[in-house]
């Protein structure tokens, strides 16, 4: 990690604020008695945590009854489950609506503005968005659950991260029986993997140029260390930093971008595939090779990293109806049982008394080295950056 990087970029998030201000929807349609994010956001609310030798969950149960409903939002189809699991066990009505993260901070923040809200939790994946508008302007709150408190780390409590998640890439290994044909990152900027590599489009996936604004912050040594073991001598830069000069390398190589994970699952590993290609995917996509007959394995070996894993967080909407059922259903999601259904094929919960899942594919066995971990410490600079991040990526897209 290069100590100066964080330094500069704050600089030019200063610079770059009003730019992403007024590229952002949403911040146009945000309550004006907020905080503006993409200037200088106001600090987050304080995430208190209640007695636990005070707190009895049969009361929250109780009062969650009396309430008798909850609505959920996620970016998975996995809430579906989840919903259906949770008013099985507590006989209150529960539904679960998959929507991406940029529709339901848009929906939350009109409805904030209009005093009537109907979502009662949002699970949510874009960070930056959370820390850099909905948090600051108190349109969602952070709730944690005080009799698992004492199992979430101090860093995980504000926001509240419910789970971690993880992007990986992945090949097919009967096209590639020795194994991921690439062993370094780098190789994805060469001339033969030009239009071999699938992806969502980072426009409309924000978890991805999340990742290139973070590799600016705190991958710039691997990537550096990770082209000198290609053995062509030390990185020449026409950019600023390693992270900004793969991100355009990589662009520039003309990867195929889709709409879903889905399509790049299909595009990579479906059982007639003959042309080998790579994928960027969800660990999620893993249940497919079950169900679906998929050909796919973790480019396990890949330097510096396979993938990254990034944090999903459990808010409940200011102004919910459903209080009570709202925190009994953040409190569900991060037990055994909530877990097990919100991670799909794979992640590590935020409860540390729960742990990794079972069901983590095979080659991913050690996230803290196998994994470019996000640092939530520099989320903010992450928001006030997205505009830029993302012009970069469109410049040099081919």
């Amino acid at each position: 990690m290069t100590g100066s990087a964080p330094g500069r970029r704050r600089a030019r998030a200063a610079c770059a604020g009003l730019l992403a201000l007024a590229a952002s929807a949403l911040t146009a349609c945000a309550p004006s008695t907020g905080g503006e994010a993409g200037g200088g956001a106001s600090p987050l609310p304080s995430a208190t945590v209640e007695d636990a030798a005070t707190f009895k969950l049969d009361a929250l149960i109780a009062a969650a009854k009396k309430e008798g409903s909850v609505l959920a939002y996620d970016g998975s189809g996995d809430v579906k489950d989840v919903a259906a699991a949770f008013a099985k066990k507590y006989g209150i009505k529960a539904e679960g609506v998959k929507s991406k993260a940029a529709a339901t901070a848009e929906k939350m923040t009109r409805e904030s503005q209009a005093k009537n809200v109907t979502i009662d939790v949002n699970l949510f994946e874009d960070g930056p968005m959370l820390v850099g508008q909905l948090l600051p302007q108190r349109i969602v709150q952070t709730w944690i659950p005080p009799d698992l408190a004492s199992n979430i780390d101090e860093g995980d409590r504000n926001p509240l991260m419910m789970l971690m998640k993880a992007y990986v890439f992945v090949y097919n290994p009967k096209l590639s029986p020795n194994g991921c044909p690439v062993k370094n990152l780098w190789e994805l900027t060469e001339p033969a993997w030009k239009g071999k590599v699938l992806l969502q489009d980072p426009l409309g996936k924000e978890v991805f140029t999340q990742w290139y604004t973070q590799l600016a912050d705190h991958g710039t040594d691997k990537l550096n260390a990770a082209y000198e073991a290609l053995g062509k001598g030390k990185l020449q830069l026409s950019e600023k930093d390693p992270a900004h000069e793969w991100v355009k390398r990589f662009a520039k190589n003309s990867p195929v971008l889709t709409t879903e994970d889905e399509d790049v699952a299909t595009g990579v590993s479906a059982p007639n595939q003959t042309k080998q290609t790579l994928g960027l995917m969800s660990i999620a996509k893993f249940r497919d090779v079950e169900q679906k007959g998929f050909q796919m394995k973790v480019c396990e070996g890949l330097t510096p990293w396979v993938g990254f894993s990034y944090p999903k967080y459990a808010t409940i909407a200011t102004g919910s109806k459903h209080p009570n059922a709202a925190k009994l259903f953040v409190h569900f999601v991060l037990e055994k049982e909530g877990f097990a259904l919100e991670s799909g094929s794979g992640g590590v919960s935020g409860n540390k008394a729960v742990g990794k899942s079972p069901n983590n594919p095979p080659g991913l066995g050690d996230w803290d080295n196998q994994l470019f971990r996000f640092v939530p410490q520099t989320m903010t600079e992450d928001f006030r950056e997205r505009q830029d991040i993302k012009d970069f990526w469109r410049v040099n897209h081919r």
